[in-house]
């Protein structure tokens, strides 16, 4: 490990992104780079992938969605086998979390030039680099159904206004306005390719569908079914019918 001290900040105190890539790319000893935040536990699966697009070719972004879960004791990274229970209490204990969260970043040396001085641990540069490597006709490969990265579920500061969904705190606001709005955000479902589970490689011909499901289900179908339980509301509660959060108040 090397320990660099020196990162430009944010007026705030925050890293900025651009110092960070920057620096790390001029004292890399290898052709590949990989970010990723540092609550994110990869398994070998991760490296199988990374070999696999390396050998499919030479410049690529490699991402996938993480899975959430709460990981209540020490990891021994000592023990052989340390990675199958983990990756089983993601699994039958965790949540896949949508397109959207992307933790980790595997590209090629001299990627990412002209980045904006973007804040860590706020929204939107994540999905800024998707689209960067699109614009720059890099291919974007999805592992979310090779890798299983595990994301150790914590607590946010509350300090600048952040905690886990919100997107609309004043740093990530900023890192918007830097990246020049929405136009220039994609998710992993914007990926040109993807990594099955048995490890092919193919492209992906239906893509961007992110943004349509989350209008479909956050201004359709949420609001209709917001408006029939209201309307069957006073029917439900003579016939005894409740909603289970009902019930459990009531329990």
């Amino acid at each position: 490990l090397r320990h660099e001290p020196h990162v430009e900040r944010h007026a705030s105190g925050k890293p900025l992104l651009n110092s960070m890539f920057r620096r790390a790319q001029e004292i890399a000893r290898h052709e590949y780079l990989c970010f990723c935040n540092c609550d994110i536990v990869l398994t070998g699966d991760f490296l199988s992938a990374f070999e696999k697009a390396k050998a499919w070719r030479d410049r690529f972004l490699m991402v996938s969605r993480r899975w959430d879960v709460d990981v209540a004791w020490k990891i021994d990274f000592e023990c052989s086998d340390w990675a199958t229970p983990l990756k089983e209490l993601a699994v039958t204990a965790g949540f896949q979390q949508d397109e959207s969260w992307v933790d980790y970043f595997v590209f090629r040396k001299g990627a990412f030039t002209g980045m904006p001085p973007l804040i860590v641990g706020h929204c939107y540069w994540d999905h800024w680099m998707i689209w960067r490597s699109l614009k720059d006709g890099i291919a974007v490969l999805d592992g979310s159904k090779f890798i299983f990265p595990v994301h150790q579920n914590h607590g946010y500061d509350p300090e600048f206004g952040r905690s886990k969904g919100m997107a609309t705190d004043t740093l990530s606001m900023a890192n918007l306005e830097m990246i020049g709005g929405r136009r220039h955000l994609r998710c992993v479902d914007a990926a040109t390719h993807r990594i099955g589970r048995d490890g092919g490689i193919r492209r992906v011909f239906v893509r961007d569908t992110y943004a349509v499901r989350s209008f479909v289900t956050y201004h359709l179908w949420l609001p209709a079914w917001h408006a029939f339980l209201g309307a069957t509301r006073p029917m439900r509660s003579a016939l005894g019918l409740r909603s289970k959060s009902a019930r459990e108040r009531a329990g």
